[in-house]
């Protein structure tokens, strides 16, 4: 891939701000009015392709002028972003950067499969352009067809306008207060200074064997109703059920290497046939920075709680999903996102996947178990989610190898993989261990000591407590 793309990103805010101005005055394009709202901001987003890791599809709806979503060099592609609801849309605007779209679309759809054209052009001219739309669905996509330059299409900014039929309510039933709420936040966009000998990782891990298995409960998404879930493999806290508070977290033991570690963490079940597969020995989870300045990050809030992926995700949106690493693993078998068709006999079954960092302050959960997390973009937290807290990681390994076309999980195919977490830390033991692995910029174990820089020391004493 050719690096001597021409770059905008130092000339953006007033480029933009021309461009915008002089796209408000052609003929027949309407400036904003009053009723309209910017439902696009900070939604989640799913693009055909990445140009590479630092333009996401979220990079187009984050709000900020020096952040891009960039694809492939190919036609066609495409950028989708989830309004969360049904909405009436009015207008769209589209911030390009030098590559954009000489012909394109822009399309509704309810469900994310069917698509209606709202809008169509074969005259794109980049810049700004602010396009009048009539429209409805929860999700708009930009489809282009055609590249107005050799490169892909690359976006600063992708700005859906409208209403949606009522407010989002924002208070009742799922929604569990933060007390305190965490307010006055400012998403940190520095950069830590260089470190000699140089700051490569911020992280420590937790180490946790299965706790409970075989179990169809989930106190998140199913509080009190034991039996309703499908069936997970539990690690951590040793009593978790469909009742569990973090009351009961407290109270409760763990096969953590750390007994400050009650948290709860489950995954569906791996089945080979109708056999459960479990886990052998400590699982690594880990605790990292998921934004650039790790010396903003806080510890996770108790009770503290969410789903990461989904089970009803589909093989691309697994794919392109911002917690995704490398899919699942086995030998030199990588980058599988279902389950591959088999693997080296003796080996393991690897997945590793990532947890948004991003908290908004003000709520434990919410009715969807997501809607108060999000990732960062470009490892800045957006405004609507400032508190940086730790990035869990699960790197798990399941114990099945050779032929794999009988394996699932209890959740379906291998892109279905999801996991939950629950924080019942004990707050001292997790402050001190953020602070002096991820905010000191150190590679750590369990015991929150690096073996690259022994000098440093450890967080916990060799019972894994504190001192």
């Amino acid at each position: 891939m050719k690096t001597d793309r021409p770059r905008l990103r130092r000339t953006i805010a007033p480029v933009a701000a021309l461009a915008l101005a002089a796209s408000l005055l052609v003929a027949g394009v309407p400036t904003a009015q009053a009723a309209e709202t910017l439902l696009s901001q900070g939604r989640p987003t799913l693009a055909s392709s990445v140009e590479n890791g630092e333009a996401p599809a979220a990079a187009a709806v984050d709000g900020r002028p020096d952040t891009r979503w960039g694809s492939q060099w190919a036609d066609p592609q495409w950028l989708r972003v989830d309004l969360g609801a049904t909405a009436t849309v009015s207008r769209v605007v589209l911030q390009w950067e030098y590559a954009y779209a000489r012909a394109y679309q822009i399309q509704t759809s309810a469900d994310g499969a069917t698509w209606t054209t709202v809008h169509s052009s074969t005259t794109g001219a980049g810049g700004t352009e602010s396009v009048a739309v009539t429209g409805s669905g929860r999700y708009v996509r930009l489809y282009g067809t055609q590249r107005g330059t050799g490169y892909g299409y690359s976006l600063y900014e992708f700005k859906v306008y409208g209403s949606v039929g009522t407010t989002p309510p924002t208070g009742g039933p799922g929604y569990v207060p933060a007390d305190p709420p965490v307010t006055g936040v400012i998403p940190s966009t520095a950069t830590p200074p260089p470190t000699n000998p140089p700051t490569t990782h911020h992280e420590f891990q937790a180490n946790c064997s299965v706790s409970r298995s075989n179990l169809p409960d989930d106190p998140i998404v199913f509080p009190n109703l034991p039996g309703a879930s499908h069936s997970h493999t539990f690690m951590g806290n040793t009593t978790t059920n469909a009742n569990t508070t973090l009351a009961s977290l407290r109270a409760g033991g763990t096969s953590c290497i750390t007994p400050g570690d009650k948290t709860g963490y489950w995954m569906p079940t791996l089945y080979r046939g109708d056999t459960a597969i479990q886990p052998v020995g400590r699982q690594v989870i880990y605790y990292k920075s998921g934004v650039i300045d790790y010396r903003s990050v806080r510890p996770s809030p108790p009770g503290l709680r969410y789903v990461v992926g989904s089970p009803a995700t589909t093989l691309e949106e697994f794919r392109n999903a911002p917690g995704a690493v490398e899919g699942w693993e086995c030998g030199d078998s990588v980058r599988n996102w279902d389950f591959p068709a088999s693997c080296p006999a003796g080996s393991q079954l690897n997945i590793r996947y990532q947890a948004p960092s991003c908290w908004d302050g003000r709520y434990l959960d919410t009715p969807d178990h997501k809607s108060h997390m999000a990732y960062p973009t470009v490892g800045v937290c957006p405004a609507s989610h400032p508190v940086a807290v730790p990035m869990i990681e699960f790197k798990m390994a399941f114990p099945v190898s050779g032929d794999m076309s009988g394996v699932r999980l209890a959740s379906g195919r291998g892109y279905s993989f999801h996991y939950d977490f629950y924080n019942a830390w004990d707050a001292p033991t997790l402050n001190a261990l953020v602070t002096h692995c991820v905010n000191g910029g150190l590679q750590c174990d369990p015991r929150g000591f690096d073996l690259y820089k022994p000098e440093r020391g450890a967080a916990l004493n060799a019972n894994y407590e504190l001192p």
